[in-house]
């Protein structure tokens, strides 16, 4: 939103504020209160015109969507399919998808040609939107695009949602309150900055197919936890507990097909991200 309105585009926010916060829309964007699944969606579009829509919109909890797989598909499923809907034939749509969730364990860095594997009703939805936006661009000669995010990190994200590692590390360690790693911490990710999923989701229009978007480097969670102290100072070890069911034990991404076809590569990396992130914890 915010790099949009700094190239002078007219931005149109469409949020029902479920998880959002109001404070968080740009003054210069418009702010449009509607749930993806509502028929009024297509009033919005109608209204708009946009020349793209960023479908940001999800369940994106994935407890959530084991304990109510129903909610999760009504979001992430029926929404995407209002939204290809309301964007009709003349409005290329960006699809936020996911890399872990979809591609389950990964024995090497996973590549969009590889076995979808979801583990969680969350995977299964966001690899079902994928599908849809695949059959759209067949049916319809539209050229809607599907990026699978690693774990996205960066200023403004909540420490209360899911996967927010980052946060939740940084924000306890600013009030020297415990904190804690499921497991030994051998665990592996994919940490990608925001303002890197920016700049893939500002080349991706009108691109078609799927693309990974993610840093392609390997980290541990116990490394994270190691770079994270270093960069607040502080030096409180962290508490250990088991790991929990569906945790994934290694998940990485190979980010060679967008930089080939797209030219995208990641800019912003781990110790430097974590670095602008504390700050701006710090300046809240």
């Amino acid at each position: 939103m915010d790099a949009l309105v700094a190239r002078a585009d007219e931005v149109v926010v469409v949020d029902d504020l479920s998880t959002g916060k109001r404070e968080n829309v740009n003054p210069a964007a418009r702010l449009v209160e509607v749930d993806i699944r509502s028929a009024e969606l297509g009033d919005v579009f109608a209204e708009a015109q946009p020349d793209v829509c960023f479908h940001l919109a999800a369940q994106a909890d994935v407890p959530t969507s084991v304990r109510s797989p129903d909610f999760d598909a009504e979001v992430n499923v029926v929404g995407t399919v209002r939204v290809l809907q309301a964007a009709g034939d003349r409005t290329p749509v960006v699809f936020s998808s996911t890399g872990g969730a979809i591609y389950g364990e990964c024995q090497r860095p996973a590549r969009e040609t590889d076995d979808r594997r979801p583990l969680s009703p969350y995977g299964v939805a966001k690899l079902a939107a994928e599908e849809y936006l695949a059959a759209w661009n067949r049916l319809h000669g539209t050229r809607h695009t599907s990026l699978r995010f690693g774990n996205v990190y960066g200023p403004r994200q909540e420490s209360t949602l899911e996967g927010g590692v980052v946060a939740i590390f940084l924000e306890a360690m600013g009030e020297d309150r415990e904190t804690m790693i499921f497991g030994d911490g051998s665990q592996t990710r994919d940490f990608v900055h925001v303002e890197d999923i920016v700049s893939a989701l500002l080349v991706a229009p009108g691109s078609g197919g799927v693309f990974n978007v993610g840093s392609g480097v390997e980290t541990t969670v116990a490394d994270l936890h190691a770079r994270c102290r270093a960069v607040t100072g502080n030096e409180q070890p962290p508490r250990t507990e088991p790991p929990r069911d569906g945790d994934l034990l290694r998940n990485v991404l190979d980010v060679s097909h967008i930089e080939q076809e797209l030219g995208w590569r990641p800019h912003v990396m781990l110790d430097e991200g974590l670095r602008r992130t504390w700050e701006w914890i710090q300046a809240e």
